[in-house]
């Protein structure tokens, strides 16, 4: 107690005097010890070499532990027991930083800078021994639970009447190999008007099963009142739409068409080409994006057969938008919001390189998409207007009508 009444006092004077941060850092020590041995105390009922009928237990020397704080690393002596361990409540066993360094070093994870950064940056804040790229990694693993919750919640609480659907490929380890793995990602635009990250999935490849399971989850969690999905044309993820998503129309992303039918054609012929498409998209009505649609493809039937068959098969698909407000057009013909979206996964995932397992992947894509996530909630301008998701919701009540009637007179 002298000793420790002596370093006080000592401590005081330096303060009073402008000690440095190692004043700082000698305080945190002395604090932290102090807040140890007071716990043991009342642990086992008796204070250092104290006599007492209360005792349950005798201390058996010390041993050492670092604590990598924002004051600096903090040489701490952990009690020993004579029978039985004892661990002080306010560290956290095989973790040797604060909780405000963990922020830190999640946020930079998340955030795309490498281990080698982390531990440069760690270093600049104090923390002279650094940090190993092993216990980066095992930091990170606080982000799992928050993760989970977020990849799990209940979608119930509202309708998204429109669904993207989208896919970005990123590499992993899988049995010691190095292979790619498809990362799914579904986008939703509610009643109101606001978008959100649905959902997210790491798998194997983009096939049927691999894309039902995901919708499947998506409607377990209580996605209802989808009546547009967009997408690109992928088979697997088509047929998994037409089987799970039953009452849903599908919208082929216009832009991956254009990307088809550029691969059909000389680079001379592109501006043309893509020109009289364009014009499709460009009219005033549903009545007039039918009509020139016709008439486009009938004009390309002569030079460019090909486009002409290709406009043909994909018609429904290309021009099911119509169906919907005419406001809603230009944010629902194509996967274009969620373009976004997979740059930024891309440009945090390309600094990781090759991740080591799919939990590493769905840890940092799940941040990702989560950041963004939230950046929607709190944006002022609604993805779409109260004003025309009404119109939505009204053409959903005429649509809905005949079959109430129906039901009625039955």
């Amino acid at each position: 107690m002298t000793q420790n009444q002596f370093d006080l006092s000592e401590l005081m004077e330096a303060i009073k005097a402008g000690g440095d941060i190692d004043v700082l850092r000698r305080g945190a020590q002395m604090l932290y010890q102090a807040l140890i041995e007071a716990e043991l105390t009342e642990r086992i009922g008796a204070e250092p070499f104290e006599r007492s009928a209360e005792r349950s237990n005798l201390r058996n020397g010390h041993r050492d532990r670092t604590l990598s704080t924002k004051a600096g690393d903090l040489e701490l002596k952990i009690p020993k027991l004579r029978e039985g361990s004892f661990f002080p409540s306010l560290l956290e066993r095989r973790r040797r930083i604060d909780r405000a360094l963990f922020a830190v070093v999640m946020e930079a994870y998340v955030h795309g800078v490498s281990t080698r950064k982390v531990d440069d940056l760690v270093t600049a804040l104090g923390i002279d021994t650094g940090i190993s790229k092993s216990e980066v990694s095992r930091i990170c693993e606080d982000l799992d639970a928050e993760m989970a919750a977020f990849r799990s919640r209940d979608l119930s609480a509202v309708e998204f009447p429109y669904v993207f659907l989208d896919a970005t490929y990123l590499k992993g380890r899988v049995d010691h190999q190095v292979v790619s793995r498809a990362v799914v990602v579904a986008t939703g635009v509610s009643m109101d008007g606001r978008r959100e990250v649905l959902g997210v999935s790491v798998g194997d490849t983009e096939d049927e099963v691999f894309w039902s399971d995901f919708l499947r989850s998506l409607r377990t969690r209580g996605l209802r009142g989808v009546r547009l999905v967009i997408s690109d044309h992928h088979l697997g993820l088509k047929k998994a739409i037409s089987t799970v998503m039953v009452g849903s129309a599908w919208q082929r992303c216009r832009v991956h068409f254009m990307r088809n039918v550029i691969s059909r054609v000389t680079r001379t012929q592109v501006p043309m080409v893509i020109a009289a498409l364009q014009t499709i998209f460009a009219q005033p009505d549903a009545e007039s994006v039918t009509s020139q649609f016709a008439r486009i493809t009938d004009t390309l039937s002569g030079q460019f057969p090909d486009i002409a068959d290709m406009l043909s098969g994909a018609r429904e698909d290309l021009l099911a938008f119509a169906h919907f407000p005419e406001a809603h057009w230009r944010k629902i013909w194509s996967t274009n919001p969620l373009e976004r979206l997979n740059r930024e996964i891309k440009r945090r995932s390309d600094v990781v390189g090759v991740f080591p397992n799919d939990e590493a992947v769905n840890r940092l894509v799940t941040a990702v998409v989560l950041e963004i996530h939230d950046e929607w909630q709190v944006a002022e301008r609604r993805y779409l207007s109260e004003t025309s998701m009404a119109l939505l919701r009204r053409t959903a009540i005429l649509t809905a009508a005949p079959s109430v009637k129906k039901r009625r007179a039955s």
